[in-house]
């Protein structure tokens, strides 16, 4: 997947200024590879549109949903508790620039805010953006435990007397919701797997 392609060809929609389009993708580029990013990274974000493609025609703004996963993980720092609100500020600021309705930027902001607390939400396309972030969940367990090792990594900072503590309590809060996934292509595709995985990770902290 041609990450940079994807973004020109969403943006051209609404601008016709490649050399701001350049810019805002060297910024986004810059962001996700940055030091410390181990699985919050652009390999991240392939996955997530990927996992976006086989449900694209049940999406109703495909282009807002797209803006949603290019900035919701923008501000990724471990030991800060407000990196979707400064992710969320952070892209209405640059689709401002691009000169984006504000409606449209409107609902990218609520879209990524929605990423901090992953419940279901009323708008359809929130909670398959939803279910495309935590698709990791529902993975082979071979994927699903290099996963936790690339966490683990970006929490390098806290202690394992710390970290497990509060990465069990994030694990039982899914294990603890009636379902993980709030749509039913996500949760046919991956519920199962998910629990199964999380359960395992428990038993490993």
């Amino acid at each position: 997947m041609h990450l940079k392609g994807n973004f020109t060809d969403l943006c051209l929609h609404f601008t016709e200024d490649r050399s701001l389009i350049e810019n805002l993708w060297q910024e986004i580029e810059t962001q996700y590879s940055g030091k410390g990013r181990y699985y919050h990274d652009l390999f991240h974000l392939e996955n997530m549109f990927i996992e976006l493609e086989s449900v694209k025609k049940l999406i109703d703004d495909f282009s807002t949903v797209s803006f949603s996963v290019f900035y919701h993980d923008v501000i990724y720092d471990a030991s800060s508790k407000s990196n979707e609100e400064k992710s969320a500020w952070y892209a209405a600021e640059r689709l401002h620039k691009m000169g984006l309705p504000q409606t449209i930027i409107l609902k990218t902001e609520n879209q990524i805010l929605a990423t901090k607390s992953h419940q279901k939400s009323d708008d359809a396309d929130t909670n398959y953006l939803l279910d495309a972030d935590l698709s990791i969940l529902g993975k082979d367990s071979a994927i699903y435990f290099d996963y936790t090792r690339k966490i683990r990594k970006e929490y390098a900072l806290y202690p394992d007397l710390l970290y497990k503590p509060g990465r069990k309590k994030v694990l039982k809060h899914f294990l603890e919701l009636e379902s993980i996934f709030k749509t039913e292509h996500f949760r046919d595709k991956y519920e199962q797997q998910a629990r199964e995985n999380i359960a395992a990770e428990i038993q490993l902290l």
